[in-house]
């Protein structure tokens, strides 16, 4: 038995899917079981909350696999996730973590996976651990100023970046939960394709056949206020400025083979990424 956490999320729900056509015996970890209709019919659905520990136990009953993904900040979804993990005999965990627990220093976003690695360490059971860099779907960020007035917002200038499809992750994290030799692995996933911002609109622009403004902001602050105009936790603030500033010094990008040497093929390219979400864009006021 597998436990999806997150299954309702990008990655989660590719991973789902990957899993069904497997033919893995699934159980999804969802909080509203209205946002899990369109998931495999053949999955269970346990309503539960990592943020209410209460309510664990008969989600991870039974258990042998988890894909955990905890999001926001600190470490206490992880520790009740473990917790239960630990209780329920549960003996691999697929966690999602981040590329920025390989920096030195390392950076706040990447302290805090830091932090949740260790939890999962330390409860001897054993891991794999996935460190994806920035995904594609963070483009779809991009439409409420492509709505107001068909430009973006490029808080990060020159610096360049390789994103990853999330179904590449999902695809990923399917082959270390049904193929043995994955645990106590740890896969640092990008695309294989270096960006700037700049460069991805154009690819955006190519594919709806109309030309996208990019403006740039002025510091990274403007544009922490400007994703958060009814302003955000103070720590998650502070860390989104340093990963802002450390992308605007192009010290940061980086580009992996892992996924091609995992899944026997390249990558899933911006472009192509694009040309599914293209709706998306060409008529974001239906989104």
């Amino acid at each position: 038995m597998i436990l999806v956490t997150g299954a309702t999320g990008n990655i989660g729900r590719e991973l789902t899917r990957e899993l069904d056509a497997e033919g893995a015996t699934l159980r999804l970890l969802v909080r509203d079981p209205a946002r899990a209709a369109r998931l495999p019919e053949r999955a269970e659905r346990v309503v539960g909350d990592l943020g209410d520990p209460a309510t664990l136990a008969p989600a991870f009953d039974g258990v042998d696999q988890l894909f955990l993904l905890t999001q926001g900040i600190g470490t206490d979804y992880t520790a009740a996730a473990v917790t239960a993990a630990e209780a329920a005999g549960v003996h691999h965990i697929v966690h999602l973590s981040s590329f920025h627990v390989t920096f030195d220093p390392i950076p706040a976003m990447g302290r805090w996976h830091h932090e949740r690695e260790k939890i999962i360490r330390a409860s001897g059971i054993a891991a794999t651990f996935l460190r994806p860099g920035g995904f594609m779907t963070n483009a779809l960020g991009w439409l409420p100023t492509i709505r107001e007035g068909n430009y973006v917002l490029d808080p990060v200038g020159p610096g360049r970046y390789a994103p990853i499809d999330p179904a590449d992750i999902a695809a990923v994290a399917a082959l270390a939960l049904t193929e043995a030799g994955h645990q106590d692995k740890e896969y640092v996933l990008t695309g294989d394709e270096m960006f700037t911002v700049t460069e991805q609109v154009r690819i955006i622009s190519e594919t709806i056949a109309r030309d996208i403004e990019v403006r740039e902001t002025a510091t990274p602050a403007e544009a922490v206020r400007f994703r958060f105009p009814n302003g955000a936790p103070q720590a998650l603030a502070d860390a989104i400025t340093e990963g802002i500033t450390l992308m605007r010094a192009d010290t940061v990008g980086l580009r992996t083979d892992t996924v091609e040497r995992l899944l026997g093929r390249r990558p899933r390219t911006f472009a192509d990424w694009c040309a599914r979400h293209a709706e998306a864009f060409r008529q974001p006021e239906t989104v």
